[in-house]
C-alpha cells in the first residue's frame, strides 16, 4: 500500500490535521493557491479568447519552490486533497492535480466543513472526486475579474485613478450614490409631543404616520390640552413571540462582529479563520468552529441533537426550540451555517487558551449557535391608549412571559417595562407636556455593517470577497473612513462617473447580481462556462472599444 499524503491550504490546519493522524501521515500544506491566470497573450490578459476562453496558468513566483517540494514529497505517494471546502478550495484542489500530475478520475479529494477529529477522520475514509463544475464557476469568475479588472483599470488611469472591477466598482457606485442623495436631502422641521406623568410618558400619535407637526401647530396643540384632564380610554394587551437568531452564515458574522465587537470585516475573517483552522488546547490543535465562508443556515443533525440534550439539561425541556429549516437550505448542500464545534466548549473554558479578539468572536459564535436552537421567547405588550380633546396619546410596555433563547446569553440586557395599573375610563392629569422640535436626517452613510447587509440583500458578490472589496476601495482611496462611516472621495466620484458614463449597462446592481446567479449555475453544472462568457465579453467588449476610442476623459 502506497505511504498517504494529505495537501491542506495552510500550516496551522496543517498542524491540526498532524495532531489528528498523530503524525503517522505526511501532512503538507499548499499556503493557499499555487497558480494563477498568466500575464500572456493579447491585452496580457493571460486568456486566449480566440480559443474558447483557455487560460494560461502559470506558478507564482512566490509558490515556485513550494510547488518543488510537493512534488518531490508526493512522488510515488497516495495524495488526498483537503483543500478548504468552497469554489476557491475546489480550484486549489484541482491546480494540485495539474501540477501533482493526478488523474481527476481518481477519488482524492476530501471534504470537510470542521476541523475535529471525528468528522476529519471520517471524511478521510470517503474521498471523492473533484467537483469540476465548481472548478469551472471559480475558473470563470477569475476571467471575468481578469477581464474586467484589467481592462477597466486601464482606462480608469487616465484619469489618475487606480483601479476599478466587477464588483468593487458597484460598491464604489453604492457608496457615491448615497453621498450624493445625502446631499440633495432638504431637512424638514417636525415636533415630538408628550404628556409626562409621574411614573411614565405618553406620546402623541400622530396621523397619517409621516405628517410633520411644525412648530406652529404643537404650540396650538399643547395650549389646547395644557391642564386637561386625559381620559384613559382602552387598555390592549398583545402577545408578542420574538423567534430564535438564525444561525450565522459569512454576511451576518461580519455584520456583527462589527455592530457588537468593533472589528471589521478583514479582522472577523482573519480571527474566525484562526479559530476554525485550530487553537493549541492543553498542547494539542483544536478546531472551535466550522469553516467561516458559507450562505447556508443549515446545522448536522448530529450537532443538533448533542445541543438539544445541553439545552434540555441545562434550562430544561420547555427552552428547546424547533429547528426552523431555511428556504435557502438545500439537502444536497454539504456546506453548514458557522457554527461552534463543541457545545460544551463555552467561552469561560478558553479564556486562557484564546486571545481577547478570538475569544469575544468565539463567544459570540457560541451564544448565537446555541440561541438559535431555543424556544421562542415570549413578551406582553401593553399599549395605554388616552384621549384628550381631539387626540390620542399612546404609552407601551413589554414584559417577559417566558425568556426562551434570550436565557442562552450570557449578559440578557432586556428590562421589563412595566406600567402603573390604571384603570380605564378614568381621567389622568399629566405633570406636563412637552414638544422637542427635531429636523429629518438624510440617510445613513453606509458603514461596514450596512453595506455587507446591502451587498448581500442585492447579492452582488460574494460574502467571502467583501472584506477584500472594502480593503482595496480604502486602499484605492475611492472612499475614507471617518466615524467608523464611508466618505465618497473626490477620486471615488470621478471613477464612478466616468465608469457610468460608458458602462452603466454592465457595472450596476442587476447585471453583477445576474452575474452572480449565472457562477451559482456554472457551479452547480446548469450553464456552460465557455457559453456564458462568450456571451459576456461580446458585449463587454462592444462597450469598451467605444470608451476606449473616446479615450474616456
Amino acid at each position: 500500500m502506497k505511504t498517504q499524503v494529505i495537501i491542506v491550504e495552510s500550516p496551522s490546519k496543517a498542524k491540526t490535521l498532524n495532531s489528528y493522524f498523530d503524525n503517522k501521515i505526511l501532512i503538507l500544506s499548499s499556503k493557499g493557491h499555487i497558480r494563477d491566470l498568466s500575464l500572456k497573450g493579447k491585452n496580457r490578459l493571460g486568456i486566449y479568447i480566440e480559443k474558447d476562453f483557455l487560460p494560461d496558468y502559470k506558478i507564482i513566483p512566490k509558490q515556485e519552490k513550494l510547488v518543488k517540494d510537493l512534488i518531490r514529497l508526493t512522488k510515488g505517494k497516495e495524495v488526498l486533497l483537503a483543500t478548504d471546502p468552497d469554489r476557491e478550495g475546489e480550484a486549489i484542489a484541482w491546480h494540485l492535480t495539474q501540477v501533482l500530475n493526478l488523474k481527476m478520475t481518481d477519488k482524492n479529494r476530501i471534504f470537510f466543513t470542521e476541523i475535529t477529529k471525528d468528522v476529519v477522520l471520517d471524511a478521510f475514509n470517503k474521498p471523492s472526486v473533484i467537483n469540476q463544475s465548481l472548478v469551472d464557476s471559480q475558473e470563470t469568475r477569475r476571467m471575468l475579474d481578469r477581464i474586467m479588472g484589467f481592462k477597466l483599470s486601464r482606462l480608469v488611469k487616465r484619469i489618475k485613478s487606480r483601479s476599478a472591477g466587477r464588483v468593487q466598482s458597484v460598491a464604489l457606485k453604492l457608496i457615491a450614490e448615497l453621498e450624493q442623495e445625502r446631499e440633495k436631502f432638504i431637512p424638514e422641521e417636525y415636533n415630538l409631543i408628550k404628556a409626562l406623568f409621574e411614573t411614565f410618558e405618553a406620546s402623541l400619535v400622530v396621523k397619517p404616520k409621516d405628517k410633520k407637526i411644525k412648530s406652529e401647530e404643537a404650540a396650538q396643540i399643547v395650549e389646547q390640552i395644557k391642564d386637561q384632564p386625559f381620559l384613559l380610554k382602552e387598555i390592549v394587551v398583545t402577545k408578542v413571540v420574538n423567534k430564535p437568531p438564525k444561525p450565522f452564515i459569512t454576511a451576518s458574522l461580519q455584520q456583527e462582529a462589527f455592530r457588537h465587537l468593533s472589528m471589521n470585516a478583514k479582522q472577523t475573517m482573519s480571527n474566525a479563520q484562526k479559530l476554525y483552522e485550530g487553537i493549541e488546547i492543553e498542547g494539542k490543535p483544536v478546531g472551535l468552529i466550522t469553516y467561516m465562508r458559507t450562505d447556508s443556515y443549515r446545522l448536522s443533525m448530529s450537532f443538533m441533537e448533542e445541543t438539544k440534550i445541553f439545552i434540555k439539561e441545562k434550562y430544561g425541556p420547555e427552552y428547546l426550540g424547533t429547528y426552523q429549516k431555511s428556504s435557502q437550505d438545500n439537502i444536497q448542500d454539504a456546506h453548514e451555517a458557522i457554527r461552534i464545534t463543541d457545545i460544551k466548549k463555552n467561552p469561560e473554558s478558553l479564556t486562557k487558551y484564546l486571545n481577547k479578539y478570538q475569544l469575544s468572536l468565539y463567544k459570540m459564535i457560541y451564544e448565537r449557535t446555541l440561541t438559535s436552537l431555543m424556544a421562542n421567547a415570549v413578551f406582553n405588550k401593553t399599549q395605554l391608549l388616552f384621549h384628550v380633546k381631539d387626540y390620542v396619546f399612546k404609552t407601551e410596555g413589554l414584559t417577559v412571559l417566558f425568556a426562551g433563547c434570550y436565557q442562552g446569553l450570557d449578559t440578557n440586557t432586556f428590562k421589563n417595562d412595566f406600567l402603573p395599573d390604571l384603570e380605564v375610563n378614568k381621567t389622568y392629569l399629566p405633570q406636563e407636556i412637552t414638544t422637542l422640535q427635531k429636523f429629518t436626517t438624510p440617510p445613513a452613510r453606509f458603514n461596514e455593517a450596512s453595506l455587507i447587509k446591502t451587498l448581500e440583500q442585492l447579492k452582488i458578490g460574494r460574502p467571502s470577497t467583501y472584506s477584500t472589496i472594502i480593503e482595496t476601495l480604502k486602499k484605492r482611496f475611492y472612499v475614507t473612513v471617518e466615524e467608523k462611516r464611508f466618505f465618497c472621495t473626490e477620486q471615488g466620484f470621478l471613477t464612478k462617473n466616468l465608469l457610468d458614463q460608458y458602462f452603466n449597462s454592465l457595472i450596476n446592481i442587476e447585471y453583477t447580481a445576474q452575474m452572480e446567479e449565472n457562477l451559482d449555475k456554472i457551479a452547480s453544472g446548469q450553464l456552460d462556462k465557455t457559453t456564458f462568457l462568450k456571451k459576456f465579453y461580446h458585449l463587454f467588449q462592444e462597450i469598451y472599444a467605444i470608451a476606449d476610442q473616446k479615450n474616456c476623459c
